[in-house]
């Protein structure tokens, strides 16, 4: 099918194509891009340095630009190594505890789920076999009520700050 206008109408799309495309899905939102990078600030020095390096371009000459231009590359070579030095050290000082407390938290999470579902399974069938519906309700309202307290511990140790 050749069209020679280049108005589309919904008529002209088959409807296959107008169902897969609108309305979006509920709760269907468009793709954000990612964020953009903070920018990057130059220190006072480094700042101060690049002024004194373009003056002393323009009172040498060209012929000094190569060398000049080095120069300004190892500071700022420099300054770049020791930002990056700050920053490991403060992760690793303050980024493995952290990992470690969430690790474990977690590891802990998983055992009292699992042990909530190995002590369920037995008192369901005692509960069941003996007092049937209300032994049943007890039964599990106490391992909700266990898993609900550690939740709510786990809340607070997780929003008190160290």
């Amino acid at each position: 099918m050749t069209r020679t206008s280049k108005n589309v109408t919904v008529q002209d799309i088959p409807s296959w194509q107008q169902q897969a495309a609108w309305p979006p899905p509920p709760g269907w939102q468009q793709p954000q891009p990612p964020p953009a990078p903070p920018p990057v600030t130059m220190s006072r020095s480094t700042r101060e340095d690049l002024k004194a390096t373009l003056a002393a371009r323009r009172d040498l000459g060209p012929d000094y630009e190569d060398a000049l231009v080095e120069s300004f590359l190892d500071k700022l070579d420099q300054e770049i190594t020791a930002r990056v030095r700050g920053e490991v050290a403060s992760n690793a000082r303050y980024g493995t505890a952290g990992i470690r407390a969430a690790k474990e938290d977690r590891d802990r999470s998983v055992g009292v789920a699992l042990g909530s579902l190995g002590i369920g399974v037995p008192l369901t069938a005692i509960a069941a076999g003996t007092t049937h519906g209300p032994g049943l309700v007890v039964a599990w309202a106490g391992i909700i009520a266990v898993n609900f307290a550690y939740a709510i511990g786990r809340r607070r140790r997780r929003d008190t700050p160290d």
